[in-house]
Parts: C-alpha cells; structure tokens; sequence
C-alpha cells in the first residue's frame, strides 16, 4: 500500500462524485435499456501493457462510492510493476453498477499508471547519482493531488503542490519586480510581515543571475532553468552546496543522465504530468468458467 491516506481526502471522494455525475447525468441508459435490473456479474481489470500500477485501490473506492456493494478484489498492488495479461483487480455484483463506473475507472488508472510507468522509468536513469527527480505543477487541472501521488508511487517526489506551500520566484516575478535582489528583498519582507515560514526558490537564466540570487542571502534552492549541460556544471560548482540546486527545462531521457552527473539535487520534468502516455488497461466481464 502507497500513501493510501489520500484515499481518505474529502476533496478526493467529491472529485470522485463530480466525476461520475459528470458521465451519468440523468442515467446509464445504454445500460438500463440493454440489461435487466437486478443483473450480478463480475469483471476483472486487465494489463495489456508493461508497466508500473498505479490507481487499482483508488479503482476500488470509485466502485465503492458509485455502489457499497460492490465487492472488489485487489490482486496486485500500486506501485507494482506489470506486464501484458496480468489481473490487477475483480469487482462483482450489479452490473449496471459496474458499468457506469467502468470508464472513470479505466480513465484514471490508465492515465495515474502512465505517469508511475514514466517516473520511473526516468528515475532509473538517474539511479546512483544523488539527484532525485522532481514533478512540477503542470497538472491536469483538478488531478493533481492524484497525479502527484502517481509520481510518488513511481519513485519520483513532489515540488510544491500549488503556489500556496512554497515561494517560486519565477522569471515573470523577478522582471514584474525590477529584478531578483528586489523580488527576493520583498518576499523576505513579505514572509516576515505574515508569520511564513515558507522555503525561497529563485529562477536564474544566467551565472550572473545565480549569483545576484545567492548574494542576497534569503534564498533555499536556486532553479538553473534552460543551462545546457556544461552551463549546469559551473552554476552547480559555484554555488558548492551554500543552496539547493535544481535543474529545469528542455531535459529529455536522453540527456538526464548527463544533467543529474552534474552534481545538482533536483531534476524537475514537467512532462511526467503534462504529456505522459496512458497505460493501456482494460476492464472486461468474467465468465463463469474464469471465476
């Protein structure tokens, strides 16, 4: 089990509620026409695609608000690895419950396994160099806590979780500022003034911007956002350790490697959320001689 208390989130349980009023509206009339009420059956959530699980107990709770009676099976675990044919879960009883909850089943684990597959596949390329690898917020809007949550599963951690839990001094803030001495000044002031104890990250483009950033005294981790691989190296050896490093922009999987050999701590991918590719997952009815 994987920080299953999300599972426990209020605002997971109504997303799960919206969602599914969303796709029913005024009924599953595919459903109510086709089949009989009070039809029982059971189906199973099928992997057809190597890759890391992520979703199957959430899968579980969206049964569980749509119908309390539906009985699920979990087989394999989040944060497994899996590979084509493999049953991750059953769920039995009414079908037309089963039906109408199928698609933001399958729609969620698809795409939460997606991102677990992605994160891990780039943490492994970075494995033994220290670096560990960051999400952004880069986010499908009202997912995010849930696609965080995959990056976590897939051996990924999160950067903060909106703009409310750390301070990002971003390009845009330091130039509507008047600069990064005077973006930061203020944010130190501001901080000050409204009891925060919130961590300072600063953007830089530059080694001459690292160092206005690290002159100031008040910042926690400076971004090198855009540094080609041999730019990175100098910024990371010049600030030796005094703050965080982290790198950001235009990484790919072909070049990560070479960035985390840098010496710097955080890699940040905004692609591990943005664009991933779903896990193809399917969820087909048992029958009897499956059972």
């Amino acid at each position: 089990m994987i920080d299953a208390s999300l599972f426990q989130n209020p605002e997971i349980h109504e997303f799960i509620h919206r969602a599914l009023a969303e796709d029913i509206g005024d009924g599953d009339h595919s459903s109510l026409a086709a089949i009989p009420a009070g039809t029982r059956g059971s189906a199973q959530m099928i992997i057809k695609e190597a890759g890391v699980l992520a979703g199957v107990e959430l899968s579980e709770l969206v049964f569980r608000l749509s119908d309390p009676e539906l009985k699920c099976e979990i087989l394999i675990g989040d944060g497994s690895p899996v590979k084509p044919g493999d049953i991750a879960l059953r769920v039995s009883g009414s079908v037309h419950s089963i039906l109408r909850t199928e698609r933001l089943v399958l729609n969620l684990a698809q795409r939460l396994s997606g991102i677990a597959t992605r994160t891990r596949q780039l943490n492994e390329l970075i494995k033994g160099t220290g670096c560990r690898l960051l999400d952004t917020r880069k986010t499908t809007p009202g997912l995010r806590l849930l696609e965080k949550w995959a990056v976590r599963v897939g051996g990924g951690e999160n950067h903060r979780i909106g703009l409310y839990d750390m301070i990002m001094l971003k390009d845009n803030h330091n130039d509507y500022a008047g600069g990064i001495s005077a973006a930061v000044n203020r944010t130190a002031l501001y901080l000050k003034e409204k009891g925060l104890n919130l961590k300072v990250e600063v953007e830089t483009r530059n080694l001459d911007e690292v160092k206005e950033a690290l002159n100031t005294g008040k910042v926690d981790r400076i971004m090198l956002d855009n540094f080609d691989v041999d730019a990175l190296k100098e910024a990371v050896a010049f600030i030796d350790h005094r703050v965080e490093t982290e790198a950001s922009g235009g990484i790919t999987e072909s070049t990560i490697r070479a960035y985390a050999e840098t010496g710097v701590d955080f890699i940040s991918v905004g692609a591990l959320t943005h664009s991933v590719k779903a896990l193809d997952i399917s969820l087909k009815e048992v029958h009897d001689q499956e059972r």
